[in-house]
């Protein structure tokens, strides 16, 4: 593969990861309850433009997700069910706990 070819390849792959996390960042910032915009929104603000292509589909599963269950999660007024204890969930039910003052 030549240099060019190479080079534009990966300006593809890093065009597209940006796109992602903008996409991200405003499906974050959007979900319709106060609450989980400002959870949610704030930490996916705080980490997106480090995730990885594997981390950026984690997240976004994650935003699949109903409010009220990651509502509760985030909160602690549920523990997190391990089937859904990704380590991205994980860590964003620390930051948020840590965030609330739990």
């Amino acid at each position: 593969m030549s240099d060019n070819l190479t080079d534009t390849v990966e300006a593809g792959s890093a065009a597209e990861l940006d796109a992602r996390r903008r996409r991200l960042k405003f499906r974050a910032n959007h979900r319709g309850t106060f609450e989980t915009d400002i959870l949610i929104g704030g930490f996916v603000q705080d980490v997106a433009d480090t995730l990885n292509a594997a981390e950026l589909t984690d997240m976004e599963a994650i935003l699949e997700m109903p409010d009220p269950d990651l509502t509760d999660w985030l909160f602690g007024r549920l523990p997190l069910p391990e089937e859904k204890a990704t380590p991205m969930l994980r860590r964003m039910v620390d930051a948020c706990r840590a965030r609330c003052g739990h």
